[in-house]
């Protein structure tokens, strides 16, 4: 069994929970650590139950509050060798023997739980994702990433369930207040996932094993939820899949989202 739960998604903070039979884990702390406690108890969680903590990569919207919740609650926290070196000031809030490692494209566990931090492409210093299985269960965590490559493919496939980036709607980011040096940015292939490219990896993937899907890592001012859903529910038909075959969803910025259970 696995169950998972975004807390918060987007692009003003990050963070999500799994859990398995006997092993509890949050991935992020986008936000602050009173945010996240708050979440952990909307969904009937005590915080000093988590086993550890995973990061994707250092960017503030999703280590915010890491450093505050690790030393607070003595919880564990894994990052690869280059994203320590890369949040500092989380890293001096923490006790030593809470600074864990893992090396990306290299399995590891906690608990019960087998998880594959894959590598991606972001402009962070080792980015990653993260495929985690339980027994024959698999689910997979894929955002922050400005295209899909085939060690993400690879890495991802065979999931039940998947979180995957929808970050922006391409004609609403050309014509956004943004930077064109940002724009360029968050279109180019190591920024963010647009709502087309979700469609499509989601329509790649789709097979006996893939039955839900949730939409994350919304863009504030280039996306809407129901343009996400929109677009990727749109690439599906185009590509002959039927849409009640498949669950899709989006994760809401500011409230944990249902609890989806494998």
């Amino acid at each position: 069994m696995l169950k998972f739960c975004s807390l918060y998604s987007g692009s003003s903070g990050n963070s999500l929970f799994v859990q398995s039979n006997n092993t509890k884990i949050l991935i992020d702390c986008g936000t602050s650590a009173k945010k996240i406690e708050t979440a952990l108890d909307n969904i009937d969680i005590d915080i000093t139950d988590i086993d550890a903590i995973l990061v994707t990569h250092e960017h503030s919207d999703h280590i915010q509050g890491l450093g505050t919740i690790s030393k607070k609650h003595d919880i564990p926290v894994f990052a690869n060798c280059e994203t320590w070196e890369a949040m500092e000031n989380q890293r001096n809030k923490m006790t030593s023997n809470n600074i864990k490692t893992f090396e990306n494209n290299t399995e590891f566990h906690i608990g019960n739980l087998q998880i594959v931090p894959f590598s991606t492409p972001h402009d962070a210093v080792n980015p990653c994702g993260f495929s985690i299985c339980s027994g024959t269960k698999k689910i997979s965590i894929a955002t922050d990433l400005g295209h899909i490559d085939e060690n993400i493919f690879s890495n991802i496939k065979d999931s039940k369930f998947m979180l995957l980036e929808a970050n922006y709607e391409p004609e609403i980011l050309k014509v956004s207040n943004y930077p064109y040096s940002l724009k360029q940015r968050i279109a180019g292939p190591h920024g963010h996932l647009s709502n087309i490219e979700a469609g499509k990896t989601i329509s790649n993937l789709f097979g006996k094993e893939l039955k839900e899907v949730m939409l994350g890592h919304l863009s504030k001012e280039n996306n809407f939820p129901e343009m996400a859903y929109k677009t990727v529910t749109e690439e599906l038909i185009h590509n002959n899949i039927d849409t009640n075959d498949i669950r899709i969803s989006v994760a809401s910025r500011f409230n944990p989202s249902k609890i989806i259970t494998i």
